[in-house]
């Protein structure tokens, strides 16, 4: 048997780690190796062995100073931490249970994973919810900025209309599974735990039908197209996610329906960019427009608005016309438009436009000294 590794390691801890810190650290690892989340895994489940082990030791302060001064050969000869106190996972559940904010019996677990401690001791809680159901809206920034309804059409499951949700044909009657005695699962040892797993037979249900619904082969569910209202509020951001109550998948009889979530994406705008209710663009300007200063015609996503440049603007300047962004998603007010100017350099001039620019580099130059611009850097630099 290989020599088993340093506690301190197998949670990831320093030596002087608080209680805290080795506790969360211990049920980060116990959450990622869970059996129920890495079935037939013989890997993960040694390593979920292992941290219990781990945590049993350096998560009680006796125990901890004994292996700090000794060491593995504290717990060998009896005394201390005993791998076989963990028969199976119930054990480990009873034992740290409480750390998932759950009693005994593993309800801490089962909380985190969707089981639940009681469907262990056999049988479920009670009929199952409809499955959530999740889709992704493409919106463009005009409408994020009204606000939409849009109508999308999903596929979900809806009660049988032949048997009426039952899944017998001609009123045919549920029976215990003789499979795993109505409890839903079936267990089977796996090295050194017991794992539960669906019945196969039943599908976890804990009962059969005597004769199954041709329409639905007994699942008492179709899956049908509908189409359904999404009230898209103003200013919604990307990778928000909308919650539209009970239009999900139909749950077993008595059990709510589940919800569809919307997941929001925005479509690439030609001309603008977003940064939360602030929208920015860039405009090309003449050098004449940025020097002697010019009222231009700026887009935004409503019309268009007039903006001042100011003379002696720079390239590069950024510009704020307030009130022309996008609606405050969880507030009153709307964002701006942030306008960064640059200069256009004409590819093609006609003659009179270079003998105008000749002319200003000319004036230019006299009013600098005539000193030319890589003088003018030597002279920075010395």
């Amino acid at each position: 048997m290989s020599e088993k590794r340093d506690y301190y390691e197998v949670l990831g801890v320093e030596r002087n780690a608080e209680p805290a810190v080795i506790k969360k650290a211990y049920r980060k690892l116990a959450m990622k190796f869970h059996p129920d989340q890495n079935q037939g895994d013989s890997t993960a489940e040694a390593k979920f062995k292992e941290a219990a082990e781990a945590y049993d030791v350096l998560g009680t302060a006796e125990k901890k100073a004994q292996y700090d001064q000794f060491g593995h050969q504290a717990f060998s000869q009896g005394g201390g931490f005993q791998g076989q106190r963990f028969s199976n996972m119930e054990d480990i559940f009873s034992a740290f249970g409480d750390i998932f904010g759950g009693g005994g019996g593993g309800g801490g677990f089962g909380d985190i994973f969707g089981g639940g401690g009681g469907r262990r001791g056999g049988g479920r809680r009670g009929p199952r919810p409809g499955r959530d159901l999740r889709i992704v809206l493409d919106l463009t920034l005009e409408e994020i900025a009204k606000g939409v309804t849009r109508t999308v059409a999903l596929k979900r499951f809806e009660h049988c209309e032949p048997c009426e949700g039952s899944g017998g044909e001609d009123g045919a009657k549920k029976i215990t599974c003789s499979t795993c005695a109505g409890r839903g699962q079936v267990q089977r040892n796996q090295g050194f735990f017991t794992l539960a797993s669906p019945c196969p037979t039943c599908r976890g249900e804990g009962q059969t039908i005597e004769k199954p619904c041709k329409t639905c082969s007994g699942s008492g569910k179709q899956q049908e197209k509908k189409e359904i209202e999404i009230r898209i509020p103003k200013g919604i951001e990307e990778g928000v996610q909308l919650r539209v109550t009970a239009q999900g998948d139909v749950g077993e009889k008595d059990a709510p329906r589940g919800d569809l979530y919307c997941v929001i994406r925005e479509k690439q705008h030609k001309i603008f960019q977003r940064s939360g209710p602030d929208l920015m663009t860039e405009i090309p300007c003449a050098f004449s427009t940025l020097a002697l200063g010019e009222k231009v015609e700026i887009p935004t996503l409503q019309s268009k608005v007039e903006m001042t440049i100011p003379a002696g603007t720079q390239t590069g300047k950024v510009l704020r016309l307030r009130g022309q962004g996008l609606p405050h998603m969880d507030s009153k007010g709307t964002g701006d438009l942030l306008v960064r100017v640059f200069i256009e350099v004409p590819t093609k001039l006609n003659d009179r436009q270079k003998e105008l620019l000749r002319e200003f580099a000319d004036i230019e130059q006299e009013s600098s000294g005539n000193k030319s611009f890589f003088e003018k850097i030597a002279n920075y630099f010395s």
